[in-house]
């Protein structure tokens, strides 16, 4: 059995985390440890036409932000990985300096110590220099910086797909591949130009 941990912060995007929860809730071989900080639960109410009850019931496990003690506050609780989903720009910095204060940033503590995955949805534009220097100390130690920037190779119709996208190319990086009718295969026949003529292409322009 896969234990996944989930964490959904302050940062706008908490659709990320529910379709998190409800492709691995899919997978019978996965069990996920939900934790949802204080800023989340005001973002959830805002930006989902849901409860916080139903969006817990999408995990098989519900943790308190306030419970150091929880299981997977320890090493020793075996578990395949975290994702933060979306990551607010102040966990990340938690994160980034060791500042275990919560069991959000208590659990991702233990991945980086335990080398076990941690992957860190960030959600903020523009960025300043404290973000990009601890997206670049957390990179140093381990975590996966992934912002859900949308692919539009695809051609997304609809939010849903966007969001779609981005958790199964997450998911990707825990071994969890999900059937997708729209990674990228490559260019087709006609629309491939050889590089050779590209390059001679783009002298001309």
């Amino acid at each position: 059995m896969r234990k996944i941990v989930i964490a959904v912060t302050g940062a706008t995007g908490a659709i990320y985390g529910l379709r998190l929860l409800e492709m691995l809730r899919e997978d019978p071989s996965c069990e996920t440890h939900l934790v949802v900080s204080q800023a989340a639960v005001l973002n959830i109410r805002e930006e989902l036409p849901l409860t916080l009850k139903k969006f817990e019931a999408s995990a098989d496990v519900v943790h308190n932000i306030r419970n150091v003690g929880a299981s997977i506050a320890s090493g020793s609780f075996l578990c395949d990985g975290m994702i933060v989903a979306p990551c607010s720009m102040r966990t990340l910095a938690a994160i980034a300096n060791g500042l275990s204060d919560n069991l959000i940033t208590r659990a991702a503590d233990v991945m980086l110590k335990e080398r076990r995955p941690l992957t860190l949805m960030v959600r903020e534009t523009p960025l300043n220099l404290a973000h990009l220097r601890n997206m670049a100390a957390c990179t140093e130690m381990g975590a996966i910086i992934f912002p859900p920037v949308p692919a539009f190779y695809a051609r997304p119709s609809s939010i849903d797909e966007i969001v779609d996208h981005s958790c199964i190319r997450v998911l990707d990086q825990f071994g969890i591949h999900r059937a997708a009718d729209r990674r990228w295969t490559g260019l087709k026949g006609a629309e491939v130009m050889p590089l050779a003529q590209a390059d001679k292409s783009e002298r001309t322009i």
